[in-house]
């Protein structure tokens, strides 16, 4: 959410956008939820899943007491994670880093972006935790100008920073140094919500989207909060239970009230897939050589090869030959061979085979030509619209170029035309 409480932990809004990942058990109700274990990186996995610390990969740069920047990062393991870096002289005890981050690491909730490693080499420190795709609160009430959030998203987002901080101080991590969120809504509006004039902090976009009742008990909420002193201030299992009662279209997910397209919204949930869609995913490129052997050209069938006699006489055997000689290297992963023999096929313009296409495309993908690949895979998908084995190889080639969303949505695509094709 662009809160954290301590140095480390992370809240935020849950928005049905969490990625998957191990399971592991939830600490506060004790099932199974997709979370990895916390462990230890080294600098060459960040470096490598930040593309080199890229300026293009950096989410977010802040901090004054412990300035640092944070990346956006794609593991090895095709996992999306945000990499906080921190300044050299933030943390100059490797053994009090290790210990607090291992500390934080041991919380899991979904109202948190959860800490899931860190690393400590040399000088270097730096957190891993989950990637959350949909920007921060601030960007979502200050900078939509397009769709302000609705009333009902904004006491969504209430109550879930209310939970995360009760489960925090549940699990004696309750230092909200930098709930900076809050500072600045409410201590430069003291004057007016003391003084209940609570229409005039409200979003004009608001206006006729909430009762007079709801407004006045945020109010007063508010006002228990900014309590000088402590004793006086309610806790955070009270917030959590008046914010509760106040929810509004509770059916509602919360993609659909922020105007996020479902496509986006599920881009990061698991997806049921086939063996290839699992190759795919896991960019296991052995894997998809040895199902488009086994499949052969199969799928080829029903596209149309309306050739000339002219052309079956004087050239197609020399196509033909082409063909079989990227086969034969195709299948002993001479690849190299297999792009220059099918070149020579495709290029010879007498057929139009997608699953040549196909091959040359996990030709490329080998030689690291993603590109190239990507090429190959969108043009079987011109010959084959509606191929699922062209779009898995597309979410392949997208995986190769990290550009994941692209990916999962071809992953999709494919997905549900495998459905079809088997429900027929």
């Amino acid at each position: 959410m662009g809160a954290r409480c301590s140095r480390y932990c992370f809240c935020w809004w849950h928005s049905n956008l969490k990625p998957s990942a191990q399971e592991s058990t939830d600490p506060e109700n004790g099932e199974k939820n997709s979370w990895p274990i916390f462990r230890e990186f080294n600098w060459d996995e960040l470096k490598a899943a930040t593309n080199g610390f890229s300026s293009d990969n950096i989410v977010s740069e802040h901090g004054e007491k412990a300035p640092n920047i944070v990346y956006k990062g794609l593991l090895e393991n095709e996992r999306w994670v945000a990499v906080k870096r921190f300044n050299k002289s933030a943390w100059p005890d490797s053994r009090q880093f290790l210990e607090e981050a291992k500390a934080v690491g041991s919380l899991r909730s979904e109202r948190l972006s959860n800490l899931i490693g860190c690393c400590f080499e040399g000088d270097e420190r730096l957190l891993v935790a989950e990637f959350m795709p949909n920007d921060t609160l601030a960007k979502h009430l200050f900078h939509w100008d397009k769709q302000p959030m609705k009333w009902a998203m904004r006491l969504r987002v209430a109550l879930y920073l209310a939970q995360a901080l009760e489960y925090c101080s549940s699990k004696g991590r309750a230092l909200y140094h930098d709930l900076n969120g809050y500072r600045v809504l409410f201590d430069q509006a003291l004057d007016l919500i003391r003084g209940k004039n609570f229409l005039m902090l409200i979003d004009s976009c608001l206006e006729g989207h909430f009762s007079n009742d709801d407004g006045t008990e945020l109010v007063r909420l508010a006002t228990r909060c900014l309590q000088y002193e402590a004793r006086e201030r309610p806790n955070t299992k009270s917030l959590v239970t008046s914010l509760v009662s106040l929810q509004k279209e509770n059916e509602v997910p919360s993609y659909v009230l922020l105007g996020i397209e479902q496509g986006v919204a599920n881009s990061t949930q698991p997806i049921p897939l086939t063996p290839m869609g699992e190759a795919c995913l896991r960019m296991d490129l052995t894997a998809i050589h040895e199902i488009l052997e086994k499949n052969g050209y199969k799928d080829d069938e029903g596209v149309a090869n309306e050739l000339s006699f002219q052309l079956w006489t004087n050239q197609m055997q020399e196509t033909l030959n082409s063909k079989k000689q990227g086969d034969a290297a195709f299948r002993t992963k001479d690849f190299t061979t297999a792009i220059d023999c099918y070149t020579q096929f495709i290029d010879g313009g007498t057929m139009v085979s997608p699953t040549a296409h196909a091959r040359r495309c996990l030709c490329y993908l080998m030689s690291e030509m993603p590109n190239e690949a990507l090429g190959d895979a969108t043009q079987a998908l011109v010959v084959s619209p509606e191929w699922p084995t062209a779009f898995h190889l597309q979410a392949a080639c997208f995986f190769a170029l990290r550009m994941e969303s692209d990916a999962q949505q071809s992953l999709r695509e494919a997905t549900n035309l495998e459905a079809k094709r088997n429900r027929k």
